[in-house]
């Protein structure tokens, strides 16, 4: 019996709780393949969630900046290219260049899964020498990993006019579990954002909004302005009403995620990563029942226009319209349940067992041929 394929997955985020990465990496182990992710290891990083693949962690330099990235990539450069590997998938712009060159020194084939449009981001439109860089490294190595996958169709639209792929999509949507019952929502309700707080996810109209909002406001995640969002709540007296929960296992903000009575999708229009995205907790908020305060985006409005999950806000809305737009799912019984009813018929579509089977096509035919 030949031994399986070993497929190595790279990123720079905590294994722990890079969700998409889990699903690809468990779908692909239980198929049969050899799967490791391989990720930075860090100093206050909790200890790896046993999963049915191989995780490994590369010590670097630093946290953050440039010299966590240019430790990393020499370090991985050097992991993969004394790794047995028959495919290197490189998991966004941030890991692309240790791939492309460890996969032609050992004549191996490669894959890039583009989770957002990287040279997009706020974080690197707004810096004019980091973006000439990654824009750089985007030019040169995209067009060098002609199979790839890409998390929605206007990011693929995106990648097909600038670097010539042709790059399927393979949603962030959620595995479908059984959803027998809908907890009460009424009796201690809270309003949910999960994901990374960083700079352009609108936490500057946020906060100030809470000042016009009773229900609390429980924050999951941490980013590069957890901080300054604290800061805020004290700054405009909220800090009674925001609980910063920080990172939060998968496990966890599942159950977390249930019981919320809102889920937020807040995102700034300066990067166009934000106006073309198509975010995991859409999906997680979807398949738990969760009405949803979203942004009137291109992939929201797809999704909203075929099943509407959410009210959808304009561009850059101010606090008093993010206050409004919660109150009113708040206090609108019929419309709130109407949201409700139309989440439980879409994440019969939007799940990740039908986007598995898009992700075992590609790499059956890349290893096959067939």
């Amino acid at each position: 019996m030949p031994a399986p394929k070993r497929l190595v997955f790279t990123v720079t985020n905590d294994l722990n709780y890079d969700q998409r990465m889990i699903r690809i990496c468990t779908t692909l182990a239980e198929a049969g393949y050899d799967v490791t992710l391989v990720g930075p290891w860090r100093k206050r990083g909790q200890p790896l969630i046993k999963r049915p693949f191989r995780q490994t962690q590369l010590r670097v330099l630093a946290p953050a900046g440039k010299l966590f990235y240019g430790s990393y990539w020499i370090v991985l450069f050097f992991y993969l290219l004394f790794k047995r590997a028959d495919v290197i998938c490189a998991i966004d712009l941030d890991t692309i260049m240790s791939v492309l060159w460890a996969s032609k020194i050992k004549g191996c084939k490669r894959v890039y899964d583009a989770h957002e449009l990287f040279t997009e981001m706020k974080e690197v439109v707004t810096k004019p020498r980091e973006a000439k860089i990654w824009n750089w490294i985007a030019d040169y190595a995209v067009p060098q990993f002609p199979v790839g996958y890409t998390v929605g169709n206007y990011c693929g639209q995106y990648l097909l006019k600038r670097h010539g792929v042709h790059y399927p999509t393979i949603t962030n949507a959620t595995v479908l579990r059984p959803l027998e019952t809908i907890p009460d929502r009424d009796s201690k309700p809270f309003i949910l954002y999960q994901g990374a707080v960083n700079k352009g996810r609108c936490f500057e109209q946020l906060i100030p909004a809470m000042q016009w909002v009773d229900t609390p406001l429980l924050i999951c995640g941490r980013g590069n302005f957890f901080e300054e969002a604290q800061q805020l709540a004290k700054e405009y007296n909220v800090s009674d009403k925001i609980t910063f929960k920080g990172f939060v296992p998968p496990d966890d903000l599942y159950h977390i995620t249930r019981e919320a009575k809102i889920g937020l999708i807040l995102l700034d229009s300066v990067s166009q990563n934000n106006v073309y995205s198509l975010a995991n907790r859409l999906f997680d908020y979807m398949h738990n029942a969760v009405p949803q305060l979203s942004m009137d985006y291109p992939e929201y409005r797809a999704v909203n226009e075929q099943y509407e999950i959410a009210l959808l806000l304009p561009a850059d809305p101010s606090p008093e319209l993010i206050a409004a737009k919660i109150n009113y799912l708040l206090h609108e019984k019929d419309y709130y349940n109407k949201l409700v009813a139309n989440s439980l018929e879409a994440r019969k579509v939007y799940n990740w067992q039908e986007n598995e089977k898009v992700l075992l096509d590609i790499y059956k035919k890349l290893l096959t041929g067939s």
